[in-house]
């Protein structure tokens, strides 16, 4: 593999180790952030996942955001449009 791929590899590689954090206004109980954390879990092997309900934000380093929002809304749940910043 030529250098221009390795380093494009690295790039994306890093913006996904970079992690995620988005609210979900509806994950109110520790069930809730259960059943958030085993889904995403389940459907990102590797992902490092903290769903925090006092909080209502779930941050997942490994995963992008697009993908994140999808296992949130498939698993039944309401992830904010905008990722959270900070």
């Amino acid at each position: 593999m030529c250098q221009a791929h390795q380093s494009h590899d690295h790039e994306v590689a890093s913006a996904a180790a970079s992690g995620v954090s988005v609210r979900v206004e509806d994950m109110t109980c520790g069930h809730c952030a259960g059943t958030i954390k085993s889904a995403i879990e389940s459907s990102i092997p590797g992902a490092k996942v903290n769903a925090n309900p006092e909080a209502r934000l779930v941050s997942v380093e490994g995963a992008d955001l697009a993908k994140v929002r999808e296992i949130i809304s498939l698993a039944g749940y309401t992830p904010e449009a905008a990722p959270v910043h900070g």
